[in-house]
């Protein structure tokens, strides 16, 4: 039975800290881990703070929000990445690494390996061979060697069998001594049956896999990882109908915290390996203010 480590709830913070996290600068917290769920929209973005200051950046989102990813890592004063991951070639995911790419210097990238024929997958290769940056594809099973401190294991990418790109798509599970995160990109049910049989799920923190859509996420798998805490990604004003009430009925089931990025914004997740803080930059209550202010004047 796991140890209840959280010490956070999002309107206690609100109360105590001085200002919220999107104005943080990147001395503001202790020393320890922490991973940034960028509001890039309806995409994935996700920069990692690793115990000895290497810094990996998890997908861009979306093309439009390349500038607000650049400017997030303004902010926290970060002006180098050791690491570019792009979990798969989807434009959400992808699109956003290109503008980081061109302003921000990269020192590898670690790509599914999974082919696209659209001009944003073409233009991130080709910028990353023209400018002769490191380029490795990850190996299921595998781990990425960055910070001794941290355990970086790939549970899933492309082999021959994945036949589109979601199902391709880098999971990985991040240990820091007590503290687990199990991100899923945009994996489907398939691969989360796949890895129940030959890894290890359980974790701590769980990024919900293709934003909490119909296609990911099942009862037996939420049920087996059993997440204190759950991040969506995805925009408000989305067409797909993001986030399914399965998903979320799968995660009330086993009492999860549940914190998405279009409800709260930028989420940080800070840990020194035993507890962690879930510190969001928006109150949700001033959503809801906000909701009912409009239904008042639209009625």
């Amino acid at each position: 039975m796991k140890i209840m480590r959280i010490i956070s709830i999002s309107l206690l913070l609100f109360i105590l800290l001085p200002q919220t996290v999107g104005s943080l600068g990147k001395k503001a917290l202790p020393q320890g881990m922490k991973l940034h769920f960028i509001d890039v929209g309806q995409g994935d973005s996700t920069l990692i703070e690793t115990p000895e200051n290497k810094i990996i950046l998890i997908d861009g989102g979306p093309p439009g929000a390349g500038k607000k990813v650049l400017a997030y890592l303004e902010k926290q004063q970060i002006y180098k990445i050791d690491l570019v991951i792009a979990t798969h070639p989807d434009v959400d995911h992808i699109g956003g690494l290109i503008p980081v790419l061109q302003k921000v210097p990269v020192k590898q990238v670690v790509d599914s390996g999974k082919l696209h024929s659209t001009k944003t997958y073409r233009n991130y290769l080709k910028y990353i061979r023209k400018h002769n940056i490191p380029f490795e594809i990850a190996e299921r099973h595998g781990y990425i060697q960055l910070d001794p401190k941290l355990a970086i294991q790939v549970l899933n990418t492309y082999d021959k069998d994945k036949k589109d790109n979601n199902e391709a798509s880098i999971v990985l599970r991040i240990r820091f001594r007590q503290v687990v995160f199990l991100l899923m990109a945009d994996a489907k049910i398939e691969q989360e049956q796949e890895i129940m049989k030959q890894s290890i799920v359980e974790a701590d923190i769980l990024k919900i896999g293709h934003h909490g859509s119909n296609t990911s996420s099942s009862r037996a798998f939420i049920e087996a990882v059993q997440p204190q805490v759950a991040l969506l990604t995805y925009s408000r004003e989305n067409n797909f109908g993001h986030p399914v009430e399965r998903v979320i009925r799968n995660l009330q089931r086993i009492q999860a915290q549940i914190y998405s990025t279009a409800t709260f914004g930028n989420i940080v997740i800070w840990t020194n390996g035993e507890h962690y803080f879930v510190l969001p930059s928006k109150n949700p209550l001033d959503y809801l203010h906000h909701r009912e202010t409009f239904y008042r004047n639209t009625s």
